[in-house]
């Protein structure tokens, strides 16, 4: 297959059908459902869009409560996305009596799911990494509250003026923190225990991707070859239908160039 049909064929929406090549038979249920997974991912290109920006602001001083907020309501938001559009293309892949066009419609919205789902897991993996750091740090400070701090501490000048602050704050302050990074810690396995989910989701996806890769070469060709054999058909016909009315016109002027001698004949006779 040419550079230029591959090209061509990767240009096509995810829902291209074949109305255009009355050739393959249409499913409107199938054009139905991989239209809706389709919109569900490129909804979640907006989450993905929406989560790095504030996986950027953790770790700075922009980060907030708040933040961290948004960030754990978007992952989870993801994550559950990600799980419904994850059955929904193995129900789609699954899908009987499918022609070339819904097959290749099939391997596009894998590949176009496990794209997102790489990304989202990166960006994943900074939030994790981040509040790791920013967790642990907080806990250092924490424990060293209570010891003097001297010129040789090897916490930064923010942490140690972070830790000067928690020894002399009131038990009831330093419980507070202790609560606060306790919860962080805990957000921080939540966010863990999803990035372990959607591994597994990932490997099936990838695997899905695989088994249809194999096939995929073999399908371009066969749309490529019967448009070509369609539009090979159609320039037969419009040349035969040409060489047919210059038939049709060489017999006519026979036909006339005829009648014309056989008057010629008759009036000959006639005058004789």
């Amino acid at each position: 297959m040419s550079f230029q049909q591959g090209s061509a064929l990767e240009s096509q929406p995810t829902t291209w059908r074949r109305e255009d090549d009355p050739q393959y038979a249409d499913d409107p249920a199938f054009q139905a459902y991989s239209a809706q997974l389709s919109d569900k991912l490129f909804s979640l290109t907006s989450n993905i869009t929406r989560l790095s920006q504030q996986v950027g602001l953790l770790g700075t001083k922009k980060e907030t409560e708040r933040v961290r907020e948004r960030v754990h309501e978007i992952i989870d938001d993801t994550n559950s996305s990600f799980k419904d559009i994850g059955e929904g293309l193995k129900k789609i892949t699954t899908w009987p009596d499918i022609g070339p066009s819904q097959k290749f419609t099939q391997s596009k919205l894998n590949r176009e799911f496990k794209a997102s789902l790489s990304e989202f897991q990166h960006l994943q993996r900074q939030a994790i990494d981040k509040q790791k750091a920013t967790a642990a740090a907080s806990r250092a400070a924490l424990e060293h509250a209570t010891s003097p701090t001297d010129e040789h501490s090897p916490f930064a000048q923010g942490q140690q003026q972070e830790q000067e602050q928690l020894r002399l704050a009131p038990q009831d302050d330093v419980d507070f923190q202790e609560s606060l990074i306790i919860e962080r810690e805990s957000e921080i396995r939540n966010i863990e225990q999803s990035v372990s989910e959607l591994n597994e989701l990932f490997k099936d996806v990838a695997h899905m991707v695989h088994e249809q890769g194999e096939q995929l070469d073999i399908i371009e060709e066969n749309v490529f070859e019967t448009r070509d054999a369609a539009e090979g058909a159609s320039k037969n016909l419009t040349q035969a239908n040409r060489y047919q009315k210059n038939a049709r016109s060489k017999a006519c002027i026979l036909l006339l160039i005829l009648a014309i001698v056989l008057v010629i004949i008759i009036l000959a006779v006639v005058l004789d």
